[in-house]
């Protein structure tokens, strides 16, 4: 593995996807030296592939010779399933639930031990939350992670439990006895539930995203992990999950029942056909 790895990053294709791998939301804006000492690369590898990745616009250059990523990458990462799929079916419903609740609503994928987001919906009166749009927070510290990790296959919650857990906050549950009551009592009850464990002064109410009717029942009496989580965070002071979880519940298995009727459209929503042309008339000149 560890061959693997070294022959990976002396290729073109690891070097430059270490130069890529060097942005992040800490550092979005590069100068060469920097994305050079990031990735580890001689300056004058970095220089050239920078340019290479400059002139094909996944990165660009600004007038203060940072480095950025690229919109050609943006775009291409709108091809994505989470994107191209999941998100486009999901976000009419998100708008409905924030239009019910003025809440912030939340969805998100596990990817690995992350609860990765892929959506999200807020409004200037929500209470303030470090999620963002394409970023990572850790699973047992979220309430859509919670839910994803409830639902998830038993070895991949095994996995994760035996893992050393972040403590955001002083109320985060890492006690394994304690999370694995808690997962097994959020797979009971079909909502997963945060209390100031990712942000002090928030609560979370999170429900899976996944299979239904007769696709539930030919998978080991709904067994299968959820495909997503959708969840509300609001405020600890007028936080009411019983007033919540219906309007998330009725969201999610719409949502669901959704992906089920796209499954074979790789674009929901977007109209494949061309619009015909227009007919043009013949004008008294042509007659």
């Amino acid at each position: 593995m560890a061959a693997d790895a070294g022959q990976d990053a002396r290729s073109v294709t690891g070097r430059a996807l270490r130069l890529l791998a060097a942005f992040d939301v800490a550092h979005p804006a590069l100068t060469l030296s920097e994305l050079a000492r990031r990735a580890d690369l001689p300056l004058a590898t970095a220089h050239r592939l920078a340019g290479e990745l400059q002139a094909w616009r996944a990165l660009e250059r600004g007038s203060d010779g940072r480095f950025r990523i690229g919109n050609r990458l943006w775009e291409m990462g709108l091809l994505a399933p989470v994107s191209s799929r999941l998100r486009q079916v999901a976000l009419p419903f998100m708008q409905d639930l924030y239009e019910a609740t003025r809440e912030n609503v939340h969805l998100a994928v596990r990817d690995g031990c992350d609860a990765l987001y892929v959506e999200k919906l807020c409004g200037h009166r929500s209470v303030p939350i470090v999620s963002r749009v394409g970023g990572r927070l850790p699973l047992h510290a979220t309430g859509v992670g919670k839910a994803l990790l409830a639902g998830a296959d038993p070895q991949v919650r095994e996995d994760y439990l035996d893992r050393p857990l972040s403590r955001p906050t002083g109320f985060t549950v890492v006690e394994r006895g304690r999370l694995e009551r808690e997962l097994r009592d959020a797979a009971r009850r079909g909502y997963a539930l945060t209390r100031e464990e990712m942000t002090l002064g928030s609560v979370s109410v999170a429900v899976p995203v996944g299979p239904t009717g007769e696709e539930a029942e030919g998978s080991a009496a709904g067994s299968a992990p959820p495909e997503a989580a959708l969840g509300i965070v609001v405020r600890s002071h007028r936080a009411d999950p019983a007033r919540l979880v219906p309007p998330l519940k009725a969201a999610a298995q719409a949502i669901a029942r959704r992906l089920v009727e796209t499954a074979r459209d790789p674009a929901p929503g977007l109209d494949h056909e061309l619009p015909p042309m227009p007919v043009q008339r013949r004008g008294a000149r042509d007659a």
